[in-house]
């Protein structure tokens, strides 16, 4: 079974859930079905896809300071696409500036990277390394993963 979206009662995106989850919400009437499969249903509710929450709940907990979504190696993958050296694919993340140098784990200074790229940059900057960086890192929207996630979701049998 697919997750289910759910969203603030502000609609905007919050998070995603298990089905099970879910249904749990709409049995405690903390949720309500916006979007459900056609034909499907999970007891006496239909199979949701997406869920808005009955009241408003705070997004504090979502970010880590100044309104930015948290890092994770698995956002960086996703925002980045591809090894931002080469262009191939994405298996790791690499620090821009080295951490030995003082480079944090943020959002402007993580790529993504395949692992023979972050094997030759290794301890070094790109410009020292001779590896040009093919994109410019940036802070995606809040939304970004998880808007992109439920447009790929399976298609509904007609």
């Amino acid at each position: 079974m697919a997750d289910v979206l759910v969203l603030n009662a502000g609609y905007e995106p919050l998070h995603r859930v298990s089905v099970k989850h879910a249904i749990t919400m709409l049995v405690r009437e903390v949720a309500v079905v916006e979007e459900f499969v056609e034909g499907e249903s999970f007891g006496p509710y239909p199979l949701p896809r997406v869920l808005r929450l009955v009241r408003y709940v705070t997004m504090r907990w979502l970010y880590r300071g100044g309104g930015r979504p948290a890092v994770t190696k698995d956002g960086i993958k996703r925002r980045d696409g591809a090894c931002a050296y080469c262009g191939g694919p994405a298996q790791t993340v690499d620090h821009v500036v080295p951490r030995s140098r003082g480079g944090e784990s943020s959002w402007l200074n993580l790529v993504a990277a395949c692992r023979p790229c972050n094997h030759r940059k290794a301890d070094r900057t790109p410009l020292e390394a001779g590896m040009p960086l093919r994109l410019a890192p940036y802070v995606p929207p809040f939304d970004h993963g998880l808007v992109r996630r439920h447009r790929r979701a399976r298609p509904v049998a007609a």
